[in-house]
């Protein structure tokens, strides 16, 4: 079940806030976990006993840890929950993978290849493990004690707004509103958590599909394919995974405000970067988050010996980032892609950026797209096919046109992108999402919410293409 799907806004939604804000206080909890547990299994009926089981053997295994004062006895339950959590996600996830490049191996050996089932990846399994983990690390570390009970522990794991896809919430950060979260479910945050889902919703329907339409379109044309098509194949591709995880992101915090929840922002404009260091602080924050507090800074962080170690350190943090994303080749050489201006920019890009102006940001940009590709091809030759395509002369072969939908939503796209680089755009963005809303400003606001809703459910009902794509992470 996505968000934007008619069964979502239409059935699940109203059904949950009915029962959700009928009920008194002291139930509220059990409504969002019963309803949790229904979104999930809806979508992945087979899986929810592995998140569910999952979830029992670590909030035992954590109490118990909290309450071991020995060391060593403390560090071996922690061990012993982070096997489990990863070795799960290792099993679902990568598994196929590395079987598939064994088998490749073998064969060129001349050596039978492994036999293997092929196996179904539960969804949203690399974000709620990573949520495992900030819950079992910080409580080890004592930052955080642990919840009271098990069904307060289930149901931060599996709240539904960002069970599937994010953001990816620290344990400590969410642990004081699982207890109550009701002193923020006023009016004010019930209306504006409904822009706010509306905002993004419009983001995913009528951005992030009508762009993303014609960029699998474009990619699936293979020897059809011209070098201006590529780029705009390129571009399309580029706006589209941001209007459509930034635009689930801005629902998942929507959905929270209306339950009185603070979920963290999760893009801050990350197109208007001007480095990849940037891009990395404006973009997927949750996961940088959880990268540089749970593997960057344990590896050493920037307080090492030698700049070689740092460059390893940030390597190492952003391969895995990108194995993280998904099990292909692709999104390995997009992380290490990314790491490697990342080191560059330490070395002396960076500095020679500050001097150039306007000139980082096309720079950045560009170097943004370009690793879109390797992300969305997943297969190397495939990427280097593309980016051949890309960058040489091959003539138009009109097998892909585009048509006025594409042309006005992908002009929307550039400029909601973009805008917040001028000044008059930081003031609507800071007045829409953080400042306070005036009477007059309510009317606007739920006036123009209400038409993009309607917009966005009718062209949810006439057409087929609607992928989330971090679903599949």
């Amino acid at each position: 079940m996505v968000f934007s799907s008619l069964i979502f806004l239409f059935c699940f939604l109203p059904v949950f806030f009915f029962v959700y804000y009928l009920v008194g206080k002291k139930y509220k909890n059990a409504v969002i976990l019963a309803g949790s547990i229904f979104f999930y299994a809806w979508g992945a009926p087979r899986f929810i006993f592995v998140i569910l089981g999952t979830t029992v053997i670590d909030f035992y295994i954590v109490r118990a840890m909290a309450k071991e004062e020995g060391k060593s006895l403390r560090r071996w339950l922690l061990l012993v929950s982070l096997a489990i959590n990863l070795g799960l996600l290792f099993y679902f996830k990568y598994s196929n993978f590395f079987v598939e490049n064994l088998n490749v191996c073998l064969q060129w050996m001349k050596i039978k290849p492994m036999a293997w089932t092929q196996l179904v990846l539960p969804i949203g399994i690399s974000f709620y493990t990573f949520e495992t983990i900030t819950y079992v690390v910080d409580v080890y570390k004592r930052i955080h004690k642990p919840l009271r009970n098990f069904w307060d522990y289930q149901l931060y794991i599996i709240l539904f707004p960002k069970l599937i896809a994010g953001p990816i919430i620290r344990y400590h950060d969410l642990a004081g509103q699982i207890y109550d979260h009701t002193e923020h479910e006023t009016a004010e945050h019930k209306l504006r958590g409904f822009y706010r889902f509306c905002i993004g919703l419009g983001k995913k329907v009528l951005i992030a599909n009508v762009v993303g339409n014609a960029a699998a379109t474009i990619f699936d044309l293979g020897g059809n394919l011209s070098t201006a098509t590529a780029w705009i194949g390129a571009l399309s591709y580029t706006l589209q995974i941001y209007f459509d995880f930034s635009g689930y992101s801005d629902m998942a915090i929507g959905l929270g405000m209306m339950m009185g929840f603070r979920f963290p922002e999760n893009f801050n404009n990350p197109y208007t970067a001007g480095s990849i260091t940037d891009f990395w602080r404006k973009w997927h924050i949750s996961l940088g988050s959880w990268m540089r507090n749970y593997l960057y800074i344990p590896l050493g962080g920037n307080k090492v010996a030698s700049k070689r170690r740092l460059f390893f350190n940030l390597w190492i943090v952003f391969l895995l980032s990108g194995l993280w994303h998904g099990a292909a080749w692709g999104f390995i050489i997009w992380g290490a892609y990314h790491g490697l201006f990342l080191v560059l920019e330490r070395l002396f890009l960076g500095e020679w950026l500050k001097k150039m102006g306007l000139a980082s940001f096309i720079y950045t940009f560009f170097i943004v797209l370009i690793g879109w590709v390797f992300f969305k091809t997943e297969h190397l030759d495939a990427s280097l096919a593309y980016l051949h395509t890309m960058f040489s002369w091959v003539p138009d072969t009109f097998a892909w046109r585009p048509d006025k939908e594409f042309i006005t939503m992908t002009a929307l796209a550039v400029f909601f992108s973009f805008f917040t680089l001028l000044p008059f755009g930081q003031k609507i963005q800071n007045k829409v999402f953080f400042e306070s809303y005036t009477m007059r400003r309510h009317y606007i606001m739920a006036f123009v919410m209400i038409l993009i809703f309607i917009l966005c459910a009718g062209r949810i009902t006439i057409t087929t293409f609607n992928p989330f794509i971090y679903f599949r992470f």
